[in-house]
């Protein structure tokens, strides 16, 4: 957060967080026989994979910021923020077309030797193909990425803004973005520990880890395309952030209940078909998915001229903190899951009181709008 908010960095992060990712690809493709020594540099990949993180996640409105204008940002923020997302997407698509299932779980009969050795081939296909990405996507950031253009695009582009210090104080003391931190991090943090545990959750109701794998891609593909929509929207008719937020809240709360009270067929007698459970999960990660750029949106607008990836990093490391506490608690109480299913209705609805009660603000909005006229 500190690299990417200082003065002309945005190159530098980028660079930084390429490098980072080439490198963690590089290590899993080490030709090591070793299985110990493999294992080791492939938990060092993934260990500098994680460390590019915070900007894949955080820096979606830093560059909206820096390089487009008012009428543009919510756009640019969601396709950067979103573009994350869809990556994740299509995991679920490459995995079972690339690399086939365990001998016993396929339809057609392997020998297990054989089985082995081309699902482990098909494995190491992945590896290098990622390999390669990632280095064209550095290769292409040290040939051309400018830190901002020349010329700002807005009045907010070219401000100056708080220091590191003075920044996390604002934001601490900011009693109106602690509310919406919470709102964003308690829905969106139970949803990401309870997706990635899907296959579990509905596996009490006979569906199986293909299904569990759709409904996880759909979910956020369609996320992706209303989240760009919503946004667009938020520039054409600026000042309704929270409005759009109440929309997307409500709905999540509506479709976390449908898709719970439906688990509980004994008790609610509500019709349990793989149509009702696509459809229920799928609403609910659409709806969710699609509130991350506006939520971002809202967060720099509420505590401006504080950094936009000191905002979105602090946001982040909350719904990472609600995440784990979730999943951890989850290693104590998995042989039953009706409690984890109830924690996100709760948390969607305790999400959409606390924007019912946030009083909303445009700073950065009035600045580029109001004292550049």
């Amino acid at each position: 957060m500190y690299w990417l908010d200082a003065e002309s960095s945005l190159r530098v992060t980028v660079l930084l967080t390429s490098s980072l990712m080439v490198l963690g690809a590089g290590l899993r493709c080490v030709p090591v026989s070793d299985l110990e020594i493999r294992k080791k540099l492939i938990h060092g990949g993934q260990l500098l994979n994680g460390l590019a993180g915070p900007t894949v996640m955080n820096a979606a409105p830093f560059l909206s910021t820096t390089w487009f204008s008012p009428d543009e940002r919510a756009t640019a923020t969601a396709i950067a923020s979103l573009l994350n997302y869809l990556g994740a997407a299509g995991a679920f698509l490459v995995g079972p077309l690339v690399v086939p299932p365990p001998n016993g779980t396929s339809p057609i009969p392997l020998l297990s030797q054989s089985n082995t050795e081309h699902i482990k081939d098909r494995i190491e296909a992945v590896l290098y193909a990622e390999f390669g990405m990632v280095s064209l996507i550095f290769s292409a950031a040290l040939a051309y990425f400018p830190s901002r253009p020349p010329f700002p695009p807005s009045v907010a582009a070219a401000s100056e803004r708080l220091s590191y210090r003075r920044s996390f104080c604002r934001l601490l003391s900011n009693f109106r973005f602690l509310m919406i931190a919470l709102a964003y991090a308690i829905p969106l943090g139970v949803f990401s520990g309870w997706s990635g545990v899907l296959d579990l959750i509905l596996t009490p109701v006979h569906v199986s880890q293909v299904d569990a794998g759709w409904i996880g891609f759909w979910s956020i593909v369609g996320g992706c395309v209303v989240g760009i929509a919503m946004a667009r929207f938020a520039d054409f008719i600026r000042g309704m952030l929270k409005f759009i937020l109440l929309l997307l809240l409500s709905g999540a709360t509506l479709a976390s209940t449908w898709f719970t009270l439906t688990c509980l067929t004994s008790v609610t007698h509500l019709p349990l078909t793989t149509a009702t459970l696509y459809t229920s999960c799928i609403l609910l990660g659409i709806f969710l998915n699609s509130s991350v750029p506006i939520f971002f949106e809202l967060f720099v607008e509420t505590v401006y001229p504080v950094p936009e990836g000191i905002t979105c990093g602090v946001v982040t490391f909350l719904s990472n903190v609600f995440m784990g506490v979730l999943l951890f608690f989850l290693t104590f109480y998995h042989t039953e899951f009706s409690w984890f299913n109830w924690c996100l209705p709760g948390s969607c609805l305790l999400s959409l009181l606390l924007i019912l009660c946030f009083r909303e603000s445009y700073d950065r909005l009035y600045l580029d709008v109001v004292v550049s006229v």
